[in-house]
């Protein structure tokens, strides 16, 4: 008896011992997801940082503090607004046909329940990517927007136009039940903030100077090199420092889960095609610029690396490394082609570039899920990979979309904006430079400060 009492007592000891061990692991793993997603969220964070660099530095001196400004208040702002309004629109219950969310606005009971954990950590991790499509808009229409009316739009973007299309995409919504996808944003970030971007900056209108026509007729395109090259660099490469949070961390695990796209294992894979196809991007546009220009343009190098990034935002984890150098080449090849063309063609200007790198590469790098997607396991299967037309027509319908949306919804924004409280500053406060006619405050004081306009 004492021995069949014992060996009962061993083994409900064992099975004691098993289940604290499975729960200590759970608990385990789901630390580590907590603290991935964090720390993922803190990476792009930085890229706030990278946006204000690099548009200072292709700008001219005279409204760096005005782009600073921009560039922290957008967050501030944006980030209120996303959490009393843009959330719920995102990532409430689902309305209309998969078209909008309905609930969870004003989200933060006092009761710090488990729930309530789970909506913080992942509102954390969203709040940065609404931040990224609203900064994106700053640079297109740097050097001549009024500073509230900028905040005004701004917080538009974070609150109605970025949450509502990001809903049909990662909030359950109707492009996310037909296949649509984008792993970390080339559509639902980049393209968003790059259909805004050119759409200000065309009711906007240039920079005094810009655009000048002579006695034949003919329109000369001027150039206004930005003021501090080191500052466009550095913003870049913490850009691309961030990416790996942006890319990476969209797997939302760390953990192996049940393996697959949306799974700890995907970590690595993301961070490699994301470094090879910027550094594709990089080097295409060094080379391509260098026989278009007949000069390695360094601002249409560091543009191409921007544009490799956004390129393979939305395949990054279903793509080869292979197939990430060839995204990235070609997206490098874009950049140059759309600077010019927005430059030259459209005369729509867009001091940085921020419409050729988010909105171009952003609908390309959509594109590519449908040509190079090679992930069969997960319903990601693109046309190279004998998946045929199907995903990439899926794609396809998702970029007319979401492009619609923001377009439409971005133009009549600035154009009410504009009707309103006015969105350009005077000429005259244009060639003093919006430090000083909008904060009374330079940048580089005791520097005297020389504009080409």
């Amino acid at each position: 008896m004492r021995k069949k009492l014992l060996v009962l007592a061993i083994m409900l000891s064992c099975a004691g011992a098993t289940l604290f061990a499975q729960e200590s692991l759970e608990s385990l793993g789901f630390s580590l997801d907590v603290i991935w997603l964090f720390l993922g969220a803190i990476l792009v964070f930085i890229m706030q940082a990278g946006f204000a660099l690099v548009e200072t530095g292709l700008t001219r001196a005279k409204n760096a503090t005005n782009i600073t400004m921009k560039n922290v208040m957008d967050f501030c702002f944006g980030a209120i607004v996303y959490w009393a309004i843009g959330w719920g629109f995102m990532y409430g219950k689902d309305a209309l046909g998969g078209l909008i969310g309905t609930d969870q606005f004003f989200h933060g009971p006092m009761a710090l329940d488990l729930d309530t954990g789970n909506f913080y950590k992942t509102w954390f991790f969203q709040v940065v990517f609404a931040a990224t499509a609203a900064t994106i808009v700053s640079g297109a229409m740097a050097e001549r927007t009024q500073f509230k009316s900028y905040l005004i739009y701004t917080c538009f973007i974070s609150a109605f136009i970025y949450p509502i299309s990001g809903h049909w995409v990662w909030g359950g919504g109707w492009l996310s039940k037909m296949g649509f996808h984008d792993f970390a944003g080339s559509t639902v970030v980049h393209s968003v903030g790059g259909w805004a971007a050119l759409m200000g900056a065309a009711v906007l209108g240039p920079r005094l100077g810009k655009y000048v026509k002579g006695e034949d007729g003919r329109v000369s395109v001027k150039a206004f090199p930005g003021h501090n090259i080191p500052f466009a660099a550095l913003g870049v490469l913490l850009l691309f420092f961030g990416w790996f949070g942006f890319n990476a961390a969209s797997t939302g695990i760390a953990t192996v889960g049940e393996g697959g796209i949306w799974s700890g294992l995907a970590i690595a894979r993301v961070c490699v095609t994301t470094c090879l196809a910027a550094s594709a991007g990089a080097c295409s546009a060094l080379i391509f610029s260098w026989i278009w220009f007949k000069k390695p343009d360094c601002s249409m190098t560091l543009n191409g690396l921007l544009a490799g990034l956004v390129a393979i935002t939305a395949p990054c984890a279903v793509v080869s490394p292979g197939a990430a150098i060839v995204i990235g080449l070609i997206g490098g090849i874009l950049v140059v082609l759309a600077v010019e063309f927005i430059d030259k063609v459209l005369k729509i200007d867009d001091p940085v570039g921020a419409s050729s790198v988010h909105l171009v590469c952003g609908i390309f790098g959509t594109i590519a899920v449908g040509i190079w997607g090679n992930a069969e396991a997960d319903g990601v299967l693109g046309l190279l990979h004998g998946g045929g037309f199907t995903q990439l027509g899926i794609q396809l319908v998702g970029i007319l979309a979401v492009g619609a949306w923001a377009a439409i919804t971005s133009l009549i924004l600035f154009l009410l904006v504009k009707a309103t409280t006015g969105l350009r500053v005077t000429a005259k406060e244009e060639l003093v430079g919006l430090d000083l006619s909008e904060h009374k405050s330079e940048a580089y004081t005791g520097f005297q400060i020389f504009s080409n306009m």
